[in-house]
C-alpha cells in the first residue's frame, strides 16, 4: 500500500541553515572570553564537540576535560544563558541564512496543506531568533516545535522524534524528515521515520556510511540556479527537492536504521 505523505519534521540546525561555524561556535566563544576563560573553540575542536549533543551538556564536557572537575551547574547555566545572549545578537545582525531551497520547500509544503513541525536538540530561544531573522511569515507554517528543553534525553536519542509523531497525530509511515547529521538520522531512524539527509558544512566530512539509514542522501535542497546533487537515493527531477520528491520518499524501499531504545 502506497503511504500517503502526512507530515514534515525539519531539524535546524545544519537543515534550516548552516549555524554551526559561523553562528553557535562563534557565540559559545563570546561567552567563554565574557567569563575570562582562555580557551578558544576553533572549526576543528568545534567538530568533536558536536558529538555531544546540547550546549549545555557540550560545555559540560569540555569544561570537564580541561578542568579535570565537573562544573557547577550554575555556573553551566550562566555560560549557556550568555552564549544564547551572543547568539541572537549573530543572527540579528544578519550573520546567518537560510540554506538554498529551504524556504521555497516550506512554502510549497505549506500551499500543498502538508504540516510541518521543527524537531531539534536546539534551545527554544535560540529557534527563536533564527526563525524571526530568517522566516519572516514562513514561520506559521510550523504547527508546533520540540526543542531541547522538552526532552530528556536529547538526538540521537529518539525521544524528540517519538514526542513529535504524538504531538502530529499522524502514523510515521506517513513522515519523513529533514536532517543534517548522523546523529540526526539515527534518532528519527530509531523512531521508525523515513530522511532525507541534506549534508551541510559539517556533516559534509563525515564518512558516507554514517548514513545508510536514509531514504536519500543529497547537498541541498535546490533551486534553479543550484541544482541538487544526489549522494544516494532517487533521482531529484529539475534538480529541486519537492513536496512530490518526498513523497517517492515514502515509496522507495526502506533502508536500515539505527535502533536504541
Amino acid at each position: 500500500m502506497v503511504q500517503r505523505l502526512k507530515a514534515v519534521f525539519w531539524d535546524v540546525d545544519g537543515t534550516l541553515a548552516e549555524t554551526e561555524m559561523t553562528g553557535h561556535r562563534l557565540a559559545f566563544n563570546r561567552a567563554l572570553a565574557e567569563a575570562g576563560l582562555a580557551w578558544q573553540w576553533d572549526p576543528p575542536t568545534y567538530r568533536q564537540l558536536l558529538r555531544v549533543a546540547g550546549g549545555r551538556e557540550r560545555l559540560a564536557a569540555f569544561l570537564s576535560e580541561v578542568e579535570c572537575a565537573v562544573p557547577e551547574g550554575s555556573r553551566l547555566d550562566q555560560l549557556q544563558a550568555r552564549k544564547q545572549v551572543h547568539y541572537r545578537e549573530l543572527v540579528k545582525s544578519g550573520g546567518l541564512a537560510l540554506r538554498t531551497g529551504v524556504a521555497r520547500l516550506i512554502a510549497e509544503l505549506a500551499e500543498a496543506g502538508i504540516p510541518q513541525a521543527i524537531v531539534t536538540t536546539s534551545g527554544r530561544t535560540a529557534v527563536t531568533a533564527l526563525m524571526e531573522a530568517c522566516l519572516g511569515d514562513l514561520q506559521r507554517a510550523f504547527g508546533f516545535w520540540v526543542c531541547g528543553e522538552d526532552v530528556a534525553r536529547k538526538k540521537p536519542h529518539p525521544e524528540a522524534y517519538r514526542l513529535a509523531i504524538q504531538q502530529a497525530r499522524v502514523d510515521p509511515s506517513q513522515i519523513v524528515v529533514l536532517e543534517d547529521s548522523a546523529q540526526g538520522l539515527r534518532a528519527a531512524s530509531a523512531a521508525g521515520l523515513s530522511t532525507l539527509v541534506t549534508l551541510s558544512q559539517i556533516s559534509a566530512t563525515e564518512p558516507a556510511q554514517q548514513f545508510e539509514g536514509a531514504r536519500a542522501l543529497l547537498d541541498g535542497l535546490g533551486d534553479t540556479a543550484q541544482p541538487v546533487a544526489v549522494r544516494r537515493g532517487p533521482v531529484c527531477p529539475g534538480g529541486m527537492v519537492t513536496p512530490s520528491y518526498l513523497q517517492r520518499l515514502l515509496m522507495a524501499a526502506p533502508a536500515a536504521g539505527a535502533s536504541e531504545a
